[in-house]
Formats: C-alpha cells, structure tokens, sequence
C-alpha cells in the first residue's frame, strides 16, 4: 500500500549559486522553502523518495526524475500518470486518492493546487536560485556590466548594475537600462529606449527603430516619411522572445508596462501602448497608436488594427483579426474578431487572462484541476 506523509522539511542545500546543478536535490525541502501546501504519498517508506537527479516531461521521465501533470482531462492525467516511470510526479490535488503510485516502483506522488505552476517555481529554485542570487547582487554594487568586446554601446547610454549584454548587440544614444537586466546576442536597442529592471531581451529583437508612417504628396503621389523623435519605454520584468520588432513613437513613446511578455516573432508599431502583466504569443502584430490595457491574452497570429482600444483582461483568439474596440474581459475570435464570450466552455479560458469564470448554470466539474465544462443541451 502507498503510504502517504506529512509536510516536512530537509536541510539539503540545494544551490550554492555557482550556477552549477547538485549532483541531487530534495523536492520537499523546495516545496517547504517556497511555501508551498502539498500532500504526498510514497510507494515504500524505506526509501529517500523526494530525492531526484533532474526535471523531465512524464513521458520521458526515469526514475531519477521529477515530473509533472496537468492534464485536463482527469482520465487521461491518471492513465499518463499511472504509465509514468518518473520517481516524483506532482499532481493536481483534485486526483488525490485517486492515483496511487506504481505497484512494485519507487514512486513518489505530491498533490498541489496548481502542478505546472509549482514545476515552473521549481526548476527556478534549482537552475537560477533567484533568493540567492538576489543576496548575492547586494555585494556587487561596483559591477556595472558583463559585456563582450563584439559589442557597441553609445557613451550616453546608461547601464544598470549586473547588466549582461551579448555579441554584435547594439545600445544607441541616451538609452537607459535598468539594474539585472539581460540583453542577447545581436540586439539592437535604438537612441531613447528605457528598459526597466530585470528584463529579458532574447536575441534578434530590434527595439526603438522608425515606424512605418507616410503621407502622399498631392501633385506626385509620392511618399513621405512621417519623422520619428519619440523613443520605447519597457517597464519592469519585461521579457521578449526573439526576434521581435518594437517600433519607437512618432511624437509620443511606444509603451510596454510592467511584466508584460512578448513571445518570438511579435511586432508593436509606433506609438503603442501595452498595459501591465500581458501575453503576446507568437506572431502577433498590433498596429500603431493602438492601445491594450492590463492583463491582456494575445492568441497565435492575431492582428490589431491601428488606433484600436482594447480594454483589461481581453483575450483574443488565434489567427483573429481586430478592428474594433473591444470593452473590459471579453473574449474575441474570427475574422473580423466577434465576442465569442458566451460561447465559452472552459473556465480554463478565462483564467488566461485573470478573469472570474461566469460559468455558472449547467455545469459539471472536471475533478483534474477544477475546470468546469458544460453540459451540451
């Protein structure tokens, strides 16, 4: 029989921020470090069972690793769970008593409210240490930057502390960045862009060039340039993917707020405006003066017009086509891009963008992590 246990804490120390991986490390003594609830049974009791060698997807895992479910389908997450060879799996809570772990394996299950969130917190204790080297930075107040000689930063750029800045990148005149900050290879970071502290830019990605702005002459129907003196403005933990494209404003700032993610391959034209903690997936283009409030969910290949509104806690569905203002959490698909909020089936959906769930009337719950579907008339 499984044996379930108690919260309890370890002393193994798992990082010594050398950025060095231990040979092993105890997924207990993290979980108890984060904070994190949990309930976790054992398939023996003699055995050290929360103590693994690396961080593997279910399928490929060994019994040297932790893994982990998420699945929706609470069927499937107990048939993949139970297929599993991983020594440490964290599941979600709803399947607690019912998945127990592999007859005859040394097999540990933890139960937690959230397991890729959990995995993610993690792989971040164990592979970057962010508590420590956080101390660590404390005692580097005279490192401006770690950048190589392939470089080319302006005299007028201002560089925070514990800044690292990658091969062939570029930092033009009067661009500001903040402390913690990672720039990739063969950045090119244009004259009047401010970037906060602990940002990610990958490589390839052009910030605080011109945007695409034209008037015709009437006698020759030639175009003319639109001038470019405004800059970008990156708040706080930004990350970018690679090779993205961020236009700088024509007369005002093309603004990204704190937290925002942007994945590979995103354009922002001039004069945009982002709000705090939003998503942009792959593909996305959003057009110029446009302008996105808080908590927003970009899907695969949307597009959105220039000059558009688009309110807090919007999703917008794959391949969508905006040209239309869109009001405070509504969820938008089609082209061009129609509400589809009253057709949603999955509370899961509405949790990409931190939105409640209205959900409410015929419904039945998805006892693998508390999703709720409805009933098909």
């Amino acid at each position: 029989m499984p044996h379930r246990h108690s919260q309890r804490a370890h002393s193994t120390n798992i990082s010594d921020n050398s950025g060095i991986l231990p040979l092993s490390f105890d997924v207990v003594f993290i979980l108890s470090n984060l904070g994190v609830k949990y309930s976790i049974y054992s398939s023996k009791e003699d055995f050290d069972s929360t103590r693994i060698y690396g961080v593997k997807d279910i399928k490929s895992a060994s019994n040297e690793d932790l893994s982990f479910c998420s699945l929706d389908d609470a069927e499937k997450a107990i048939m993949t769970i139970s297929k599993s060879n991983a020594k440490v799996i964290i599941c979600h809570q709803s399947l607690e008593n019912l998945v127990y772990p592999r007859s005859g394996k040394q097999q540990c299950l933890i139960f937690v409210k959230n397991p890729r969130m959990v995995v993610m917190k993690i792989i971040n204790e164990i592979y970057y240490s962010p508590s420590g080297n956080r101390k660590k930075r404390n005692h580097l107040n005279k490192k401006v930057m770690a950048a190589p000689p392939t470089s080319s930063i302006s005299k007028s750029a201002r560089i925070g502390k514990n800044c690292s800045i990658g091969d062939f990148t570029k930092i033009g005149d009067k661009c500001i960045i903040g402390d913690n900050t990672i720039v990739g290879d063969r950045v090119i970071i244009e004259q009047n862009t401010r970037i906060g502290k602990d940002c990610i830019i990958q490589p390839g990605t052009v910030i605080g060039a011109d945007g695409f702005a034209y008037e015709r002459l009437e006698d020759t129907l030639e175009l003319q340039r639109f001038p470019h003196i405004g800059g970008v403005v990156l708040g706080n933990n930004v990350e970018i993917c690679s090779n993205c494209s961020i236009a700088r404003g024509s007369l005002s700032d093309t603004i990204i707020g704190e937290g925002t993610k942007l994945d590979a391959l995103v354009h922002i034209a001039h004069n945009v405006e982002i709000g705090r903690h939003c998503a942009l997936t792959a593909g996305t283009i959003i057009g110029g003066s446009t302008r996105i409030g808080d908590m927003c969910w970009t899907g695969l290949n949307s597009t959105i017009k220039h000059k558009v509104k688009i309110g807090n806690k919007v999703i917008i569905g794959s391949g969508a086509s905006v040209i239309n203002d869109i009001d405070d959490e509504d969820i938008v698909a089609g082209v061009p891009a129609k509400s589809i909020k009253h057709k949603v089936r999955s509370n899961q959906l509405f949790l990409m963008a931190g939105q409640q769930s209205r959900i409410k009337n015929n419904l039945k719950r998805d006892t693998d992590n508390n999703n709720t579907i409805s009933i098909e008339e």
